[in-house]
């Protein structure tokens, strides 16, 4: 992919939450999606996929801060310091600020107009340049995902948001599904980014590649074993063609997809307007229940009790 000026980011590296207890979240994270990872000492974790340096960030939540996304982090493209990329911002309208990030030392943290947390890294490339099934270790799992693939959000104003994105990060627009939702990518995979307009802000899910069909077969089954459903699929995507199932993850009010053989973009991807219509979503034509855009107490609790109604004796 040919990179330009405008375009800030290059990778998509780690999402950071806040979490109840950060003991409980860790071995959650380790058992239902099999990242691995240690304790800092300032009371955090860090979590991987397979050899980056982190993939997740654990916050432990203090005083009246809900579990909730703390922030998505996205690599500047190569050679871009932070102090350049400050000035960038600051003439296209932000107002980064300075905060600590775990390893990296420090990052640019700025807001998108929904108040959506994006913290800025330089980039960093591993300084072991062989194909990752030839690295040796004795932390990585069996089982665990390839590398984390993406966010999507659900948004008030998604024009407002993708006006942001491009215009301040630089990112790039892959598809559309009529005027209420985008996907974007900064790399070529078919989105690392999406916003669908719901009337209202809010984490959607945070999305994990998998190797393919049969590893995801092996999780759904896995996380079944461990007391989660899935609230909608397996499915395969219209748009971006990746075949997906989501799951929720309800202490941080977020869903986790889980997919793999997700659309690589030509080199002179057009951007393309999907019909809103069925197919887009779904070529095998189930949508999602009524519950998979909503996060309130009572939604997430009609779920759970539905998915295991089956199994209940009254």
């Amino acid at each position: 992919m040919i990179l330009d000026d405008k375009q800030l980011c290059i990778n998509l590296h780690h999402t950071a939450s806040y979490v109840a207890d950060v003991d409980e979240a860790f071995h959650r994270y380790e058992m239902l999606l099999g990242l691995h990872g240690e304790k800092l000492d300032d009371g955090t974790a860090i979590m991987r996929c397979m050899h980056e340096d982190f993939c997740l960030v654990l916050h432990p939540a203090t005083g009246d801060q809900k579990p909730y996304l703390n922030y998505v982090a996205y690599e500047l493209r190569p050679n871009l310091t932070l102090s350049e990329a400050e000035k960038i911002l600051k003439e296209r309208g932000a107002s980064p600020e300075t905060i600590d990030v775990p390893i990296r030392g420090k990052g640019l943290l700025v807001l998108d107009p929904d108040d959506n947390r994006v913290v800025l890294v330089e980039r960093k490339r591993s300084e072991d340049s062989r194909p990752a099934i030839m690295i040796e270790t004795e932390t990585l799992r069996g089982f665990h995902p390839r590398r984390l693939g993406h966010v999507n959000y659900l948004t008030g104003n998604v024009q407002a948001i993708y006006e942001w994105y491009t215009n301040v990060l630089g990112f790039r627009t892959t598809d559309w599904i009529s005027d209420a939702a985008v996907w974007l990518h900064i790399d070529p995979r078919h989105h690392v980014l999406a916003f669908l307009d719901k009337g209202y802000p809010h984490i959607h899910h945070v999305a994990y590649e998998l190797v393919d069909w049969g590893e995801m077969r092996n999780m759904l089954d896995h996380i079944a074993k461990h007391g989660r459903f899935t609230t909608w699929g397996p499915l395969r995507h219209g748009m971006a063609q990746n075949l997906a199932t989501y799951w929720r993850m309800w202490e941080e009010e977020h869903f986790i997809e889980i997919y793999c053989d997700m659309q690589v973009l030509d080199v002179d991807h057009e951007p393309v307007v999907h019909p809103d219509n069925p197919y887009a979503s779904n070529t095998w034509g189930v949508l999602p229940p009524r519950s998979y855009f909503k996060f309130d107490e009572d939604s997430v609790k009609q779920e759970r009790e539905s998915a295991y109604s089956f199994y209940t004796k009254e």
